[in-house]
């Protein structure tokens, strides 16, 4: 078939189009300052995947000051011309991309990098941020009124950041979407004991100094990570599956006889291996620190942090974590629900095991001891919103709706789909319609209606 000398005229021009519009479009732009969560819109960034952190933190409790260097291996997912990176309040003294000096500007809590040449995309780069300053904690409703961050203590300092103060110590994309694996070197005056995630590669001194270097060898959320700094006594071995076991307790809590934290901390490691899969992890563990004006504890991955000696409910809950929340991350905060509803169910589980009490009969207390008109009610426990997004509600009533969805589909599918998910989700991240789905497929039943009632409605529920 010919054209008409106007119908190739029009081909030709659809082609330049086209040919500018991919032009266009393959142009490096800069990546986003966030990654869109609705509740803090600028935390994570655009434009590359976080693969590793090299975290090199000194630390002297003598000042507060502290003094980091941080590498960022990340792969570009767009034609990136500049890029972000969250960091609170400490100061940049230099940015260096792939080893060459980067211009960068300041605007609040973001860094704008800006290399020498464009990164094209799925190219692997790093940026390497010199850092320092006196870290400061923060406040606020959010985490039950208590300071959270890089809080310093009698004897150092007690790190636990969810969910955004990751950046108030390290330069990151500071969002649990955006997992990564971790080497975190920690210098700190001698004496003291660095501890951090994953397992211990070394440990040396440098003249006044020890360095400790701990490497997490499995994806991890920068709310995760932590760099406690203090006199701890440090006990190690396995669970009796064969875990590694790393238990440090600040010696001025060594002779609390409210809890055996090193046996509970096994135990409790083993036992939710049989019930939600594998652990996830090269090590368990936990620290423990002289930090009760915390007033919360931590699910710091691989050894979950508690600012005092807490009860075995608190331990336990905290390694369900390291299952729903760790391993498997939300996919934006307004799923918290599958992190802490998930980890107080586990809590009824555990009482379930030791023969205290069923779940079930833990689902009445609960239900039956808040009347209608309770304000606890009211939360919307699938979307708690930002500065309640800690309200016991989504604990609670959390793990009412998995007691809920266990009596509708029965044991045989409930316990199916628990190592079911976190085999599925494993160090990724999901989301409240992709739980409710793979109950869905497991359990042959449609459960719109059900997750509808308990998760999004606010009012109680008729049972």
């Amino acid at each position: 078939m010919a054209l008409s000398r106007s119908a190739r005229l029009g081909a030709l021009a659809t082609a330049a189009a086209s040919f500018f519009l991919v032009a266009a479009s393959s142009a490096p732009t800069t990546g986003a300052d966030g990654i869109g969560d609705t509740y803090f819109p600028q935390l994570g960034n655009g434009g590359f995947d976080a693969r590793h952190y090299a975290l090199d933190v000194a630390y002297d409790p003598a000042t507060d000051r502290l003094d980091g260097r941080t590498t960022l291996t990340a792969r570009a997912t767009q034609n990136l011309s500049s890029f972000d990176l969250d960091l609170q309040k400490l100061e940049v003294a230099k940015v260096e991309v792939n080893g060459r000096r980067a211009h960068f500007t300041r605007s609040g809590d973001e860094i704008r990098v800006t290399p020498r040449g464009p990164l094209a995309k799925g190219r692997t780069f790093t940026v390497t941020v010199t850092y320092g300053g006196v870290p400061e904690a923060l406040s606020g409703p959010i985490v039950f009124g208590s300071d959270y961050g890089w809080m310093k203590t009698p004897d150092g300092v007690f790190v636990a950041c969810e969910p955004n103060a990751a950046s108030t110590w390290f330069p990151s994309s500071d969002h649990p979407s955006d997992k990564a694996t971790y080497d975190i070197r920690i210098t700190a005056p001698k004496g003291l004991t660095g501890v951090s995630n994953g397992r211990l590669v070394s440990t040396h001194d440098r003249g006044g100094r020890t360095v400790t270097h701990w490497r997490e060898s499995r994806p991890m959320a920068t709310y995760l990570a932590t760099a406690t700094i203090g006199k701890f006594d440090v006990r190690t071995g396995r669970t009796p599956a064969g875990t590694p076991i790393y238990v440090a307790i600040d010696p001025v809590l060594a002779n609390s006889n409210s809890v055996d934290v090193y046996a509970v901390t096994a135990e409790a490691t083993d036992y939710w291996s049989q019930v939600f899969g594998p652990y996830p992890f090269e090590e368990t563990g936990a620290i423990v620190d002289d930090m009760p004006q915390a007033g919360f504890s931590l699910e710091v991955q691989s050894k979950p942090a508690y600012s005092a000696v807490r009860s075995e409910v608190t331990i336990v809950h905290e390694l369900a974590h390291q299952w729903f929340g760790d391993s498997v991350s939300v996919a934006h905060w307004k799923d918290i629900w599958l992190n802490e509803g998930f980890a107080t169910y586990a809590q009824w589980l555990w009482s379930e095991h030791q023969g205290v009490r069923s779940a079930h009969d833990s689902f009445v207390a609960g239900y039956g001891s808040r009347p209608a008109e309770s304000s606890f009610w009211q939360t919307v426990v699938g979307d708690p919103q930002r500065d309640t997004m800690f309200a016991s509600a989504v604990y609670q009533r959390g793990a009412m709706t998995l007691q809920m969805l266990r009596e509708r589909i029965g044991d045989t599918a409930f316990f199916t789909l628990l190592p079911a998910w976190t085999k599925l989700h494993r160090y990724g991240n999901a989301s409240t319609a992709d739980f409710i789905s793979l109950a869905e497929r497991i359990s042959g039943r449609q459960l719109d209606d059900l997750f509808q009632t308990w998760l999004f409605t606010p009012g109680k529920p008729a049972v």
